[in-house]
């Protein structure tokens, strides 16, 4: 059985490539080179993803469906752009997972979490860091290496806030949810950020 592809890769308009990662569209407040998607009306629980076929789905959300099955899958086959976004997603979950821990409360997850997302010091493709430079190709100059830092900024931040809404809220009791936190042994492909 194959690994879950993003369903991004079939977008009609083909989004803004910087090397070969792409900068789709995201449902945010967060400041960044994209243009946000509108939230769902009537608005949804944090812990909560609107229907994929909504104009307010986006590549988050998968990134967030998918974790769980595609942490299992130690081979990936990128078919398109939108691929290499949901697999920088799922490590960058992963990393966010390994920081929460089995006791911490909200706040405690929250601030270390935060830390992770806000940290400006992380590798971009084409960086010797970087764990699959030979699928994913350097921004072409230092203006687009910039704008593709801004973008993952912006990435981590949302995804790190709509991860610990999910894995708070599944408990409702202050802890964390077990069930999430049951992957942060697993790497993805083997790899991880």
């Amino acid at each position: 059985m194959p690994a879950y592809n993003s369903i991004f890769n079939e977008d009609p308009n083909p989004p803004r490539l910087v090397g070969n990662f792409p900068l789709l569209p995201l449902r945010t407040k967060i400041r960044g080179p994209v243009y946000p998607l509108p939230f769902p009306e009537p608005p949804l629980p944090a812990s909560e993803s609107p229907d994929p076929d909504s104009g307010s789905y986006d590549i988050l959300d998968e990134v967030l469906a998918l974790f769980r099955a595609n942490t299992f899958f130690r081979n990936f086959e990128i078919q398109g752009p939108a691929d290499r976004l949901l697999v920088y997603g799922i490590w960058f979950v992963s990393d966010c997972l390994s920081k929460i821990k089995p006791n911490a409360n909200v706040r405690e997850a929250t601030k270390e979490v935060t830390n992770l997302a806000l940290d400006t010091h992380f590798a971009i493709p084409g960086d010797p860091a970087w764990p699959l430079n030979q699928m994913y190709e350097p921004p072409r100059d230092r203006q687009d290496g910039e704008i593709l830092r801004q973008y993952m900024s912006q990435v981590r931040q949302e995804l790190a806030t709509r991860l610990l809404a999910r894995v708070y809220d599944e408990g409702g009791d202050g802890k964390p949810s077990k069930w999430w936190l049951s992957f942060t042994k697993r790497k993805f492909m083997g790899k991880g950020l």
